[in-house]
């Protein structure tokens, strides 16, 4: 009997290193969770409508028979209008009208007030907007002790820039081409470089 058991114990000290030999442990793999990617912020939408002002210089060349004669000064008023934003291209309409005090330096007469239409296309840059204006005008001067008035077309660049999600700051550089004004024979170019502050609806 003795005997049987010290072999059974032999057996066991055989094998147990060997069983052990077979049997692996292996801690759990831990699959790493990708981070969601950040959700980019939505672009400024310059869609919608707007009011402001504007407020500026304005400078005038009035060719008479003794000569070209010089005007230049203050102008400034209110706009109006819509843009539609289609991604990197707005478009748009708007009306405006300033009142004036460009006086010739002959004191021959001055540009009383200006007032336009007009088509604005531009690109959307963001918080900027860089635009085309092109449109008709209409002016109002007194010359030679003579009301006149007439239209004519324009034509201009501008920038505006975003400092809220409703208040937008901007530049505005036109060149106004009157022909033959109000039938008097004198075609007057007006320049007008404003700043241009606007609220968004």
């Amino acid at each position: 009997m003795k005997r049987i058991m010290s072999i059974a114990v032999i057996g066991l000290g055989v094998t147990s290193p060997a069983l052990a030999g077979n049997v692996t442990f292996e801690a759990p793999v831990e699959t790493p969770i990708a981070a969601p990617a950040p959700i980019p912020a939505p672009l400024p939408d310059w869609g919608g409508a707007y009011i402001g002002g504007q407020l500026g210089y304005g400078q005038s060349e009035l060719p008479l028979d003794t000569g070209e004669v010089d005007g230049d000064g203050i102008i400034g008023g209110i706009h109006a209008g819509y843009l539609w934003d289609f991604g990197t291209l707005v478009a748009g309409v708007e009306g405006n009208y300033d009142l004036a005090a460009i006086e010739f330096d002959d004191d021959s007469g001055e540009i009383d007030d200006v007032a336009r239409l007009k088509l604005r296309v531009g690109a959307d840059l963001g918080d900027a907007l860089l635009y085309a204006t092109a449109g008709a005008a209409y002016a109002s001067a007194s010359v030679g002790g003579a009301d006149l008035s007439d239209d004519g077309i324009f034509g201009g660049i501008g920038l505006d820039y975003r400092i809220t999600d409703a208040v937008t700051v901007g530049a505005e550089l036109l060149r106004h081409d009157f022909s033959d004004f109000d039938g008097s024979g004198l075609d007057v170019e007006v320049d007008t470089l404003q700043a241009r502050a606007s609220l968004h609806f």
